[in-house]
């Protein structure tokens, strides 16, 4: 099973996949549109993350610009009714952030913007998925604040993550929205080593928000 491709980006064949050069072999992935805005122009070395699709008549690869994407993807398609091709779907139309927070607010049009999701299939999202976001929510923190190494959460990036939130509460952001970008942000700032300093993060996190 292929879990990551790291190769020459040969071109976005269509508007939901593109072409990798791995070695000389060319893999067709499927992605959603914000993926694809992601990677760099053809032809650079790009790397996504993968979920293998295994079928009777065809092995598909479904790639992904980071693990929260991909964890959204594979909960979404436990959902019945949403297939490979309908949470992709879903993906290039709405953001995880979207989608989690139309879950928790059971905000069943928010889900309908995604093409083929009638109303039908969104209260089937929202009903089966609504006990599942915050979990994958708590997963998505524990992770981001953990070290270099994966092993135990950092305490003080924890307390900041916690502090930020508070913050951006007191400026009229929901916690279901903000929780996400922050956890991000301190990630982001952890890999770049510009440490986690509490305004820095409202000031970063503020910006994702803005956008």
């Amino acid at each position: 099973m292929i879990g990551q491709l790291t190769g020459l980006l040969i071109e976005q064949t269509e508007a939901d996949r593109c072409l990798i050069d791995v070695n000389g072999v060319g893999y067709v992935v499927f992605c959603s549109n914000r993926t694809l805005t992601r990677l760099p122009r053809p032809p650079e070395i790009a790397r996504v993350l993968v979920e293998t699709i295994v079928r009777e008549d065809a092995i598909l690869l479904y790639g992904f610009a980071d693990s929260y994407e991909r964890d959204w993807f594979r909960l979404l398609t436990t959902v019945q009714g949403v297939g490979v091709r309908m949470a992709l779907s879903i993906l290039s139309t709405l953001s995880p952030d979207e989608i989690s927070s139309a879950i928790m607010t059971a905000d069943k049009a928010t889900l309908t913007r995604a093409p083929g999701v009638g109303a039908r299939l969104a209260v089937r999202i929202l009903t089966e998925l609504s006990g599942k976001v915050a979990s994958l929510s708590d997963q998505v923190v524990s992770t981001v604040v953990s070290d270099a190494k994966g092993h135990n959460p950092i305490p003080q990036a924890t307390q900041i993550l916690s502090d930020a939130l508070l913050a951006l509460e007191g400026l009229g952001f929901r916690r279901v929205e903000s929780q996400p970008v922050v956890a991000r942000v301190v990630k982001r700032l952890n890999e770049e080593d510009k440490g986690s300093e509490l305004d820095l993060v409202i000031r970063e996190s503020l910006k994702e928000l803005a956008r």
